[in-house]
């Protein structure tokens, strides 16, 4: 399950980074002060929410700042089944 589940985030971190490949995607980090911006989060949240049918609060949200902190995220919030 934990598979398809990464496979699902990836598919959303790319329709909000299309230049990204699924390598760069998976270490992807608003910190690395690339295309990953704050605007860039506002967008990929509401894309994460619907995909994963889950509802991201605004403290939550101050912290997934990297591929892997969605994932443990969604990990912990029991989002792996649709």
């Amino acid at each position: 399950m934990a598979f398809e589940q990464e496979n699902r985030l990836i598919r959303c971190f790319a329709s909000v980074f299309p230049m990204l490949s699924e390598d760069e995607i998976r270490s992807a980090s608003a910190e690395d002060g690339g295309v990953w911006d704050s605007l860039a989060t506002v967008t990929l949240v509401p894309v994460i929410e619907e995909e994963f049918n889950v509802q991201i609060d605004l403290e939550a949200m101050l912290n997934l700042n990297s591929f892997a902190a969605f994932q443990n995220y969604l990990a912990q919030a029991g989002a792996a089944s649709r």
